[in-house]
């Protein structure tokens, strides 16, 4: 088969075992699980062999016109470059490893069939986006993910929390879309195409009209899809659906498909030195309120969740500076690690019973209940500090060295004033991270009380994912620094200073989580790390700085007045006027059918008594007439 051919069986296979899972999730559920499984293992492996064909070089393009529109062609494209090939890697690598996974996790829940088929779905449809070399057949791809977002955070629908969660996620997003696919229209308008290679022929010769308004719309879509502030707020509450979900979401979908999109397009954002700014300032905020936020949470997954908006911050932060691949390189890294972090925090909440890391610190030989989720866990919170040697450190450091020669002028793509904004917030936030990812092991791991409870082994097909994805989080810098043709040709290595800084912080940060934990509380529990360095920013931090209730006042409240008040007008406006339309007619009928008694002697009484009122009415107005 061509490489053109297997690419597009790639999105194919998980998609054909989506519709395959729903048709047979009730006649044959024995069915079910190896339709989960094979085909994303199919797709991950052909994805792999793509990646192999490919090999960093020059892209493969194909494309074919679908029904003509008479104005911008729509076109059924691929473009596969070194980018694609590795995110598309990832995302058969961890939907495989999230399905495996789920056969144990959600093994006696009723629901598994449809769960396991929108699983599919979901990852076929990052995929498509991978893929496509098609604005509009990326833009079906990224729809589709939205939806099957909305249904996977609401698998728990009979909780108050998964169906609040799961519409917040869809309207947030959708928020940030309505602007996207705005820019689209303008980026193909301008461009005369939406082949993404026709588009970036167009930058190049500088036929863009409007590059500063196509990026900030195109900005707003990516900001909801990867949970960048402002529109970060529907990921930590989309927490409440099954921990795999979030595992999938958090490390190779949904999410990573809007930083995907500005790197696969980053030439139409580089044409206006405005939207790097913006975006520079976008990824600095991000990364630092998440980072304090995630230091206040108390729940687990909370804590991971936030922790992901502060590492695609890191993504969003190297676009801004013009460096794809270091973007891209700490993309794939995270994905890695944070797949391994969420489908670990499975694992210690099955054992411990609880999502709280304060219940968890009460807890003491939690680590040796679950010891494949200790030592897994403990190399992903030392990938996500960025220590060396794991690959959070190369990819950390790629983006900060890319930040650095921005600021210092090196580069000829972005202002220096989005390299310092984009530096000076890595730092501090590699301290921070540093810091929340100490307190989370400490409190899970090292707590002191009662002795865990003892739920049993976990499944292998839960354990065995954890030793597998513990791999590329230990392996995957020193490998990514020996592939440069996959990442715009350049070796992504740390330089002296930024090493030192950044790891600097690092140590600094887990030093101070460890040092504040070894004091003594009140009660004599161990101290919330957390707490003791935020202070009086605590309870602020814990509830995200108040933004969602900032919308709620903002938005919310008076979207809900304006619902009541046109429900008043068509209560007692409009409906009065519907009523009394209709009362005059019924009136009319109401007596006519009370005249209408079926005696005989009524009715000849009536016709007597109106031939007696017509015959005086004709004698007065003869008088009348003939006075006048």
């Amino acid at each position: 088969m061509t490489t053109t051919t297997l690419a597009v069986l790639v999105p194919a296979l998980p998609f054909l075992g989506a519709v395959a899972g729903l048709l047979l999730g009730r006649k044959a559920p024995g069915y079910v699980r190896p339709l989960a499984v094979l085909p994303s293992l199919a797709a991950a492996v052909l994805a792999v062999v793509v990646a192999v064909r490919q090999g960093g070089g020059k892209p493969i393009d194909a494309a074919t016109e679908l029904t003509p529109t008479g104005s911008v062609p729509i076109e059924l494209a691929l473009h596969i470059d070194g980018f694609a090939v590795l995110v598309a890697v990832l995302v058969g690598v961890v939907a495989t490893c999230v399905q495996l996974y789920s056969t144990a996790y959600l093994r006696e829940d009723p629901r598994y069939p449809s769960y396991a088929a929108l699983v599919s779905l979901f990852t076929s449809a990052m995929l498509l986006v991978v893929y496509s070399g098609d604005l509009m057949v990326l833009l079906v791809g990224w729809e589709i993910m939205g939806i099957c977002s909305y249904f996977l955070v609401g698998h728990y629908w009979e909780t108050e929390a998964a169906r609040s969660a799961s519409l917040k996620a869809f309207l947030v997003t959708k928020l940030g879309d309505v602007p996207f696919l705005f820019g689209l229209f303008a980026l193909a308008a301008d461009a005369g195409s939406f082949r993404i290679t026709r588009i970036l022929g167009a930058v190049a010769a500088g036929e863009l009209d409007h590059p500063t308004l196509i990026a900030l719309l195109l900005l707003a879509g990516v900001a909801g899809k990867s949970a960048q502030f402002p529109l970060h707020t529907w990921l930590p509450d989309a927490m409440a659906g099954p921990t795999p979900v979030s595992a999938l979401i958090h490390a190779a979908t949904m999410v990573a498909a809007g930083v995907y999109f500005i790197a696969r397009l980053l030439p139409v954002f580089t044409a206006s030195a405005a939207a790097l700014v913006v975006l520079a300032v976008m990824a600095a905020v991000t990364m630092v309120g998440s980072g304090l936020a995630a230091l206040a949470q108390d729940d687990l997954k909370r804590v991971l969740a936030y922790s992901t908006i502060g590492q695609l911050g890191y993504m969003t932060g190297a676009l801004a500076v013009g460096d794809r691949g270091a973007a891209v390189f700490h993309l794939l890294s995270h994905g890695a690690f944070k797949a391994l972090l969420f489908l670990g925090a499975g694992v210690i909440i099955h054992a411990a019973g609880t999502n709280s890391l304060s219940a968890m610190s009460r807890m003491s030989g939690l680590a040796k209940r679950i010891p494949d989720a200790f030592w897994t866990m403990t190399v992903a919170l030392l990938a996500l500090a960025a220590l060396p040697p794991f690959a959070g450190f190369f990819s950390k450091e790629a983006v900060l060295v890319a930040a650095e020669h921005a600021a210092v002028g090196d580069s000829d793509l972005a202002p220096s004033a989005a390299g310092w904004t984009v530096l000076a917030a890595g730092v501090l936030t590699a301290l921070l991270t540093a810091a929340y990812a100490t307190r989370l092991w400490l409190l899970a791991f090292r707590g002191r009380g009662e002795e865990a409870p003892d739920h049993g082994k976990d499944p292998v097909a839960m354990t065995g994912v954890l030793w597998l994805l513990a791999v590329p989080t230990i392996g995957f810098g020193v490998a990514a620094w020996a592939l440069p043709d996959w990442f715009d040709g350049h070796h992504l290595t740390p330089t002296v200073v930024t090493a030192v800084l950044g790891t600097g912080a690092a140590v600094i940060g887990a030093a101070l989580s460890y040092a504040l934990w070894q004091r003594p509380a009140a009660d004599g529990a161990a101290t919330d790390p957390g707490r003791a360095l935020l202070g009086p920013l605590h309870r602020h931090a814990a509830v995200g700085f108040h933004l969602d209730a900032v919308y709620a006042a903002l938005f919310v409240r008076p979207v809900l007045a304006a619902a009541g008040l046109v429900r008043f007008l068509d209560r007692e406006v409009v409906d009065v006027y519907v009523r009394s339309a209709g009362a005059g007619p019924r009136l009319l009928g109401t007596l006519v059918r009370r005249a209408q008694t079926g005696n005989v002697q009524t009715y000849l009484s009536a016709l007597l008594a109106g031939s007696v009122v017509l015959a005086v009415a004709v004698a007065v107005l003869a008088n009348v007439n003939a006075g006048s």
